[in-house]
């Protein structure tokens, strides 16, 4: 089996902490350098304390040795940061320092400035400095100015303070992961969608990351000549029979399979589910095996598997392969989900990435399928919506897969939740396994079979949606809206349900409505969304999407986060306070992307 270890033995990115200080000696830099380090030191330790990395270990920072009072420290930092493999830097003060002496001149690090708001020392005015330093060399940094004024010497991070940093330090780790990884593309264009027409330049100069491809036939290959581990696929395969239930077949009774159809396609979408996570990651066992190219994987932190139609009209489809990958547990037992677009849609595929690298969390691959306004609702099963749905519902549905956590069965202060692995009880595992069918595919849409996933998703939990779309000339632009899981009326779920494909699994969502722009309504969200496909993460985590779309230079086109919660770099007030909207896409379209 693949364990944790090995899958992550490359590492994670560290934060880099940089306490500047006033240069000037004989008496006003010996009086700081206690205070500017042990702000260094508690920013440090918040930030370790606070954030994991996909695998569950506390998140590492690395501080300079010294305090940074000129161009030679700021070097030296420099040195030691590239030497710990530091992926951001935040930089601390409580004083006036030199500012274009001191400050991270590297143009690809993510980069955040805290200015102690302290009246004895003019930390603050160091901030605005440097950060007016930052937007004329085109550097641009997220700027920490806490809201209230601090006793000179005191250590303590204010509450807004540490949202800023937390909201930093996420945003920029997981640029700082995707950096130099690879999206793998398993097969092509999914039946003309254009979110799997990959863009390389989109992954290279946008994400740092690079873009790996196979052909569907490498899985037959790997079938046929046994290119994966017996041991783990009887494991596997043992595992799958125990705790997948097979629900009942809605196909019609002449076209439905036999069992020892049936069973055999059971053996092939486990054997997929090994081959795809080998293809994205290696295994050893391969080498051991014989298969020494193989073993090396194609170094993915995502992947995408076309399926629809070339290999789902011949062969079982991919739905329990992409289901158990990218769920936070399979027969191994708990670990880090994956991250396997449906239909090879890699725009959806980066967005389930940015959720997963802010929550640590498995992401949901739905369709915006359909919008219930409350009229229809009430006209085809003759209830009212109420609560939360009372303004309408989005019908988000997939084709047969989500992760398993999208069904709701983790709790976390007695709601529904998706948590991080490490947090996931065994008792919940049970439960999603047990809340989950496994529908025989209809032959309609797949003619080779499978399995489709058939879960509701509980109501009740806080969810963001997101999508990623390109737009020639422009880019990409990111469209976010935070919002619930609801609960339907059993028959009113069934009847709804049933007009689409009961078969599968389904989420009822409300976005939370402002009133204005694009969530006037529930339906003007519907009417908005850019794409067929949206990524599902648990949680309001729409701010921290916003923070690492402005360090990638990606524009949101469209959200209902509350102003107070966006921070994105200060150069990007210089473009229009206004309207942060129009500001954002200037800014993005100023200083273009981060690895141009």
């Amino acid at each position: 089996m693949v364990e944790s270890g090995y899958r992550w033995r490359g590492g994670f990115p560290a934060i880099g902490i940089r306490p500047t200080i006033d240069g000037r000696r004989r008496g006003v830099r010996e009086s700081l350098e206690e205070q500017t380090m042990n702000l260094a030191i508690a920013v440090a330790d918040m930030l370790s304390e606070q954030l994991r990395y996909p695998n569950g270990e506390p998140v590492k920072c690395v501080i300079a040795d010294t305090c940074i009072g000129g161009v030679a420290e700021a070097a030296a930092a420099a040195k030691k940061f590239k030497s710990a493999e530091v992926g951001l830097t935040i930089t601390v003060t409580p004083c006036w320092c030199y500012g274009t002496e001191t400050m991270d001149t590297d143009p690809m690090m993510p980069k955040a400035v805290w200015g102690f708001n302290g009246t004895g020392r003019p930390g603050a005015v160091y901030l605005a400095a440097v950060l007016s330093a930052h937007a004329q060399k085109g550097l641009p940094a997220f700027g920490i100015y806490g809201e209230d004024v601090q006793d000179e010497g005191d250590n303590v991070i204010p509450a807004d303070v540490q949202e800023k940093l937390l909201r930093f330090a996420k945003a920029g780790l997981a640029v700082a992961i995707m950096k130099d990884q690879a999206y793998l593309s398993m097969g092509s264009v999914s039946m003309g969608i254009a979110g799997s027409m990959v863009d390389d330049r989109f992954f290279q100069q946008y994400l740092g990351m690079r873009n790996e491809y196979i052909d569907m036939s490498e899985f037959t290959r790997r079938m046929n000549e046994q290119v994966y581990d017996p041991v783990e696929y009887d494991k596997a395969l043992a595992w799958t029979k125990e705790h997948c239930k097979e629900g009942a077949d809605n196909n019609p009774e002449q076209l439905q399979s036999s069992r020892e159809r049936k069973d055999r396609e059971w053996e092939t979408v486990v054997k997929m589910t090994l081959i795809a996570r080998d293809l994205m990651i290696g295994n050893p066992r391969l080498a051991e095996l014989g298969f020494e190219e193989e073993a090396q994987g194609h170094h993915a932190l995502a992947s995408g598997f076309q399926g629809q139609r070339q290999w789902t009209d011949h062969f079982p489809n991919g739905d329990f392969m992409e289901t158990i990958l990218n769920s936070s547990f399979d027969w191994n037992g708990k670990r880090s989900p994956y991250v396997v677009a449906t239909e090879n849609d890699s725009l959806n595929g980066v967005g389930m990435l940015f959720g997963y690298l802010l929550t640590n969390t498995a992401q949901i691959f739905a369709d915006v399928r359909t919008y219930w306004s409350p009229a229809s609702v009430e006209r085809v099963t003759g209830y009212k919506l109420e609560g939360r749905a009372e303004n309408g519902i989005l019908h988000l549905i997939n084709s047969g897969s989500a992760a398993l956590d999208g069904t709701g069965e983790q709790m976390k202060n007695g709601q529904p939740a998706i948590k991080p692995y490490w947090e996931i009880s065994s008792d919940e595992v049970e439960r999603m396994l047990e809340a989950t069918q496994w529908r025989p595919a209809s032959l309609e849409y797949f003619r080779g079979g499978g399995f489709s996933t058939d879960y509701l998703t509980r109501g009740g939990m806080p969810m963001t949606m997101a999508r990623i779309n390109l737009v020639s000339g422009q880019g990409p632009v990111l469209q976010i809206a935070e919002g619930y899981s609801v609960d339907l009326p059993q028959h009113v779920h069934d009847t709804l349900d049933n007009r689409t494909d009961p078969t599968w699994p389904t989420t009822w969502f409300v976005p939370n409505l402002t009133g204005s722009g694009a969530f006037t309504s529930v339906y003007s969200v519907m009417d908005n969304w850019g794409a067929n496909h949206g990524v599902i993460s648990c949680g309001h985590i729409g701010a921290d999407l916003i923070t690492l779309a402005s360090i990638l230079r990606i524009p949101v086109s469209m959200h209902n986060v509350p102003a107070e919660q966006i921070f994105r770099p200060r150069a990007w007030g210089l473009f229009g306070t206004e309207s942060a909207e129009n500001a954002d896409y200037r800014a993005c379209a100023n200083f273009g992307p981060l690895y141009k």
